[in-house]
């Protein structure tokens, strides 16, 4: 089994936008990855009103101050490249006017020839919601099983008619239309979330944080899919945040993709067990800068190839 490989885009602020994300995704196709990525992160509270993943006391990583907006990045990366998908991962989908979202990646997929996928989330910072207006958090799965339901319709025949709490198209034409129906993705941390996928959505998105636990909630997903009469394949996009090094981490500490270019890899077999046969790597925030991101982006990528993976 082949493992597709994705990279995230430079969206940290040591990297020039306008210069180096094109230069990136060129050269991220070049080396033979078939997938390129962005995250949201619309805001970085000073002070701190709340901690990072709502967990009280974890301080925001400095990676997350001026996040160029996603589907931006991605529009950057569309002329550079001609074959890699562009996905994001996520993006905090009730931040966003579920209409204007929808027309926004139509337009982005027509662009880009049918290369786009949507990964949603639902988020977890107040201050994003306070700033965004669009709902309270405290609604932000009712408004994400909106966005579907008018990424659907948008996406779909003309005339579009859709009606929600948010959003009202009276018959009309929307295009340009997306070049081939654009795959949603979303992650799934609890039962909830998992039901939304298999009953609605195209695949998901986990981050690679053990392979024991990866493998159990894949199952977990799988059974379910099962259990309520699912029959299409659930897509599955591992996102791997890595902390690299040159020199091998030889602590009894060590986190998954801890370490050199050696133990990346070999971290990378053992969460690729059981079909699961999609990652992308999170290099971009330990990189001094775009050079370097290329250069750290090859040699994992050969690492990889060279393992038999």
């Amino acid at each position: 089994m082949t493992l597709r490989l994705g990279l995230s885009l430079p969206q940290a602020q040591q990297y020039d936008i306008g210069r180096d994300v094109p230069d990136v995704a060129r050269a991220a196709e070049r080396i033979g990855y078939e997938s390129l990525w962005v995250y949201e992160r619309a805001l970085f509270p000073e002070p701190q009103t709340q901690g990072l993943y709502g967990i009280e006391g974890l301080a925001w990583p400095d990676m997350y101050r001026g996040v160029p907006d996603p589907l931006v990045t991605l529009t950057l990366a569309v002329t550079a490249t001609e074959r890699a998908r562009l996905g994001t991962s996520v993006l905090v989908a009730p931040l966003h006017n579920p209409f204007q979202l929808a027309k926004a990646l139509a337009t982005l997929d027509a662009a880009s020839g049918g290369r786009v996928v949507a990964g949603f989330g639902t988020g977890w910072s107040l201050d994003e919601y306070a700033a965004a207006g669009v709902a309270p958090f405290e609604e932000r799965g009712k408004v994400l099983d909106e966005i579907i339901d008018v990424c659907r319709a948008v996406w779909g025949p003309d005339p579009v008619s859709y009606e929600g709490p948010h959003s009202k198209v009276a018959s009309a034409v929307v295009s340009p239309k997306p070049a081939r129906p654009i795959p949603i993705l979303v992650p799934s941390n609890s039962r909830k979330a998992m039901t939304r996928l298999v009953d609605r959505l195209d695949g998901w998105m986990p981050i690679a944080m053990g392979a024991e636990q990866l493998t159990s909630q894949w199952r977990q997903l799988q059974d379910l899919a099962a259990e309520r009469g699912r029959t299409e394949p659930i897509q599955a996009v591992v996102r791997v945040n890595v902390q690299y090094s040159p020199k091998a981490y030889d602590g009894a500490d060590r986190a998954a993709f801890q370490g050199s270019v050696d133990q990346i890899v070999e971290d990378l077999a053992a969460h690729a067990a059981d079909g699961l046969d999609e990652f992308f790597f999170e290099l971009q925030g330990l990189a001094r800068d775009a050079q370097e991101l290329k250069d750290v982006a090859a040699e994992v990528y050969e690492a990889v190839r060279a393992a038999g993976l």
